[in-house]
């Protein structure tokens, strides 16, 4: 990074303190100074604060250590260690363990149909009974220990079944959000080296019906042709798409045939529990790994702390499962702490905008957790699919994905928590297991637009870029100086890389791509991937800066900032908007946007352009990629565009291609 950009105290001036007051009543965490003496007993003795929590799963064989680590490439491999010696089952620990305690008969999901005349409730008892025979049909066709199976699925609960099926006997599970590709779907399938694919029929979102049969096959053909074959489909049959290939296994048929018991594999604290892939800067995904019991203990932790949950709470993760979020608060930390969730398998606009606000009167949701680009989209709507609800059930708002503008919290935190709800914005990553930073719900008042405080075992830095800590306001590197139980334990095959890609720009910590800086209260504000900050004459501005000036107008639906190579300037920034049905681009529209960007972040920011796209590049769980953006537009011709695999609609990039080719570049 080159010169530090100095934050302005003006814009973390507003607090909001009103919900946290109404909750602290009852809050796990009941002020900020029960957060900071926690927090900081996390921290003093990480080994007595974890093993304490870690005390309250079930081990088959107690562990003999804590934790060991090395965060310094200097000193040699990076390694993470966590309750070494141990031996647990995360399956066991969700299912069994609560059964045992006289829960079997609690409700674990409801489950909401794409159509909303279609809905249906499983307790744990059932669950476990369910995931058992799954548990045997895996061994059946020769599954075990240690395999690699990639699940291809709807958000539907034989996905989750699958899941925690493999779990259950330790085989290591790859979740593939069933959006993707073929081509997509085999290099994932290629780099783990699974041979077993569980999947579906078909997919139903909203009005479409989407079959993922010829999907699946053309991807077996494709690792056929990279030496790996893939001897074993299980098909749940779902949509009612047929599959003439003799080589899918009827899901039904095979799990009917089987026991609805099945014993537990025991398994070291250090045993890979799954892999997922991420979208890499090299054009080839990451498969982060990782391992059992951190990663239990920490989505547990999380859960139960960051969402407030209690006994008796409905929570909803609307993430779904193919990413990190769903993982952890869709299935595993939910199920940790005994919890009543939702399933949901369609759209938010299906089939009309207030299919969110409907399904959390419906059962009562208390916890609501969502994406910042699910809030500005339904922000658009008309008032009455959310006015027509009743909410007064909400407790916690939360939202994960990426920065939420100062505008779309409020309106979260005004019109669908009336101003009664904690609005959790949390900070992770999928290497990170689980969420980092973020407010608790009763300790300590929210600023719009900050992720707020460290989690506890978490120890962040904001480093300038010689690797001294950067002054209150001032922006640099986020960073952590210490491993938390749930980090991941390596890239899968690709151990230089993780070590490459996470320790070698600041030997001692783990480096987490972002940039950010702290306000004098200690709040972390986040501001961006670091490959997403602009360099226009000297200055370094965060993309989401321009992007939260440029919001404010109303006409504004969704919008990206990019820096485009200059040759005066070095970068120059380009806005990429879509507008709202009422919105023309316009002189007066342009000159309004330019205008706010000026008055919100500096006239050095004013973008050079403002170009209106139809829609703007997704990654399936809905995080903009603006590197795409900026390799299509940019005035140096690319050769090829990295890494698209992740995109959610491959027709938004030839659609932009096709723009830029009109554009004078």
């Amino acid at each position: 990074m080159s010169s530090a950009k100095v934050h302005p105290k003006n814009k973390m001036d507003t607090v909001v303190d009103v919900p946290f007051r109404l909750l602290n009543r009852k809050a796990h965490i009941n002020s900020i100074e029960s957060y900071r003496a926690m927090h900081t007993r996390s921290i003093k003795d990480p080994e007595k604060f974890w093993g304490e929590v870690a005390s309250e799963f079930y081990w088959n064989i107690s562990w003999k250590r804590v934790l060991s680590y090395n965060f310094n490439v200097r000193n040699g491999p990076i390694f993470i260690k966590w309750f070494e010696g141990g031996k647990t089952n995360i399956c066991y620990n969700a299912l069994d363990r609560h059964i045992q305690e006289g829960k079997g008969e609690r409700v674990v999901f409801y489950f909401e149909g794409n159509e909303p005349n279609t809905f249906t409730s499983y307790t744990y008892r059932l669950l476990l009974q369910k995931v058992c025979k799954f548990s045997n049909a895996l061994l059946k066709i020769g599954v075990k220990k240690g395999d690699r199976v990639i699940i291809y699925m709807p958000m539907i609960i034989e996905l989750i079944i699958a899941v925690l099926g493999c779990a259950r006997i330790g085989a290591v599970h790859s979740v593939v959000f069933g959006g993707f590709s073929s081509e997509a779907l085999a290099i994932r399938i290629v780099d783990a080296g699974a041979e077993c694919i569980i999947t579906a029929d078909g997919i139903l979102r909203g009005p479409k019906q989407i079959p993922l049969i010829p999907i699946v096959q053309k991807a077996i053909g494709i690792c056929k042709d990279n030496n790996l074959v893939v001897s074993k489909v299980i098909l749940k049959n779902w949509v009612g798409f047929k599959a003439e290939d003799e080589k899918f296994i009827s899901w039904d048929n095979l799990v009917d045939t089987c026991k609805s018991e099945c014993s537990v594999e025991w398994l070291d604290s250090e045993d890979p529990l799954f892999l997922l892939y991420t979208s890499g800067s090299t054009g080839t995904p990451k498969g982060v790994l990782h391992s059992i019991a951190g990663y239990m203990v920490y989505a547990s932790l999380t859960h139960r702390y960051a969402f407030d949950y209690h006994e008796g709470d409905v929570f909803w993760c609307t993430a779904d499962i193919g990413w990190i979020t769903g993982h952890t608060y869709t299935i595993y930390g939910p199920l940790l702490n005994g919890a009543t969730s939702i399933l949901f398998e369609g759209i938010p606009t299906y089939p009309d905008g207030g299919r969110f606000w409907s399904i959390c009167e419906k059962y009562a949701v208390t916890q609501f957790y969502t994406a910042p680009t699910a809030i500005r989209s339904l922000m658009g709507l008309d008032s009455h699919f959310l006015e027509k609800h009743d909410l007064s059930s909400l407790r916690v708002l939360g939202t994960v994905g990426e920065s939420i503008n100062s505008e779309a919290w409020l309106w979260y935190y005004k019109a669908v928590g009336k101003q009664k709800c904690a609005v959790v914005d949390t900070y992770w990553q999928t290497e990170t297991g689980g969420l980092m930073v973020s407010p608790l719900p009763g300790a300590a008042p929210a600023k719009p637009g900050s992720c707020a405080l460290p989690f506890f075992g978490v120890q962040v830095q904001v480093l300038n870029p010689d690797g001294t800590p950067a002054a209150a306001g001032q922006e640099g590197c986020i960073v952590f100086d210490r491993p938390w139980p749930g980090i991941m334990r390596t890239i899968f095959k690709d151990h230089n890389r993780f070590e490459k890609s996470y320790f070698s720009v600041f030997p001692g910590h783990y480096t987490a791509g972002d940039s950010g800086f702290f306000d004098e209260d200690g709040y972390l504000w986040v501001v961006g991937r670091i490959d997403d900050v602009m360099s226009v004459s000297g200055h370094r501005i965060g993309a989401s800066e321009v992007e939260n000036a440029i919001a404010l107008n109303k006409d504004i639906a969704e919008v990206a900032a990019v820096g485009i190579d200059h040759e005066v300037k070095g970068q120059s920034i380009w806005v990429f908007c879509v507008l709202r049905p009422q919105g023309t681009l316009n002189e007066e529209l342009t000159n309004d946007l330019k205008l706010k960007v000026r008055q919100q972040v500096g006239a050095f920011a004013t973008p050079e352009r403002i170009v209106v796209v139809e829609s703007l590049p997704k990654t399936r769980s809905g995080k903009i990629m603006r590197r795409l953006l900026r390799d299509i537009f940019s005035r140096v011709k690319k050769q090829k565009l990295g890494d698209c695999s992740t995109v959610s609609e491959p027709q938004v990039i030839k659609n932009l291609v096709k723009q830029a080719m009109t554009l004078q570049l």
